[in-house]
């Protein structure tokens, strides 16, 4: 089982599942041409999908365009379960960020038939993940910035004020739909920028452009 680095020490437990959120960005949901979700829209990946945003990210090479999502990651450190906004934002032991994989043809023909998604978001390293700063260094968690250069090109540069459901709500919201636990990690949802993987791309992620700063190469199995 993988375990994230806390300030560069293993923590405490091992990675439990992952609880997404989608079109949590108005821009990101326009250039995808998807509606503006009245609540959020919640979806888990297992403890298999999280591996390490570091050395190599591995994408499969018979399932059409895998797309790079970059999202602020939150690293769960206490258990809480219909919890306050205060109360969830309490548990957060860190923060960094993570891709949300995502066999796009696959998604959109799942979507076709009106079906769950977790082909296409919830297979095997799916959900690549940094290491995590301590979130007592968060001062404003609406104002988080995240980044994600591809082969030295900017792709994507978001920040969390720009969310539709800011990150205090959103861990409550999810905390009312099932437990979060230690070793949990949350996906916050990803700006405008999203595009398809190529074999031998060099990625370079960011929190705040310097307190996380994640580098990969891109490898297709």
């Amino acid at each position: 089982m993988f375990t994230p680095k806390l300030d560069d020490a293993p923590f405490s437990y091992g990675v439990g599942k992952a609880v997404c959120v989608g079109r949590n960005y108005a821009a990101h949901a326009a250039e995808l041409n998807n509606p503006i979700p009245e609540q959020p829209l919640l979806f888990i990946k297992p403890a298999d999908a999280v591996v390490p945003l570091q050395d190599t990210v591995e994408i499969p090479s018979d399932q059409g365009a895998v797309h790079y999502e970059l999202e602020i990651a939150l690293l769960i450190g206490e258990r809480i379960r219909k919890a306050t906004p205060e109360q969830a934002l309490a548990a957060v032991a860190g923060v960094g960020v993570a891709l949300d994989l995502t066999l796009r043809e696959v998604q959109s023909g799942l979507k076709a038939k009106a079906h769950p998604w977790e082909r296409a978001k919830a297979f095997d390293g799916s959900c690549p993940v940094s290491d995590f700063v301590a979130a007592s260094r968060v001062q404003d968690w609406a104002n988080l910035g995240l980044s994600l250069d591809i082969n030295e090109q900017s792709r994507q540069d978001g920040n969390s004020a720009n969310m539709l459901f800011p990150i205090p709500q959103l861990l409550a919201e999810m905390s009312h739909c099932f437990s979060l636990n230690p070793g949990d990690i949350v996906l916050t949802g990803t700006p405008e920028g999203v595009g398809q993987l190529q074999d031998g791309d060099r990625l370079k992620a960011c929190l705040n452009r310097d307190w996380v700063v994640s580098q990969a190469t891109v490898k297709t199995l």
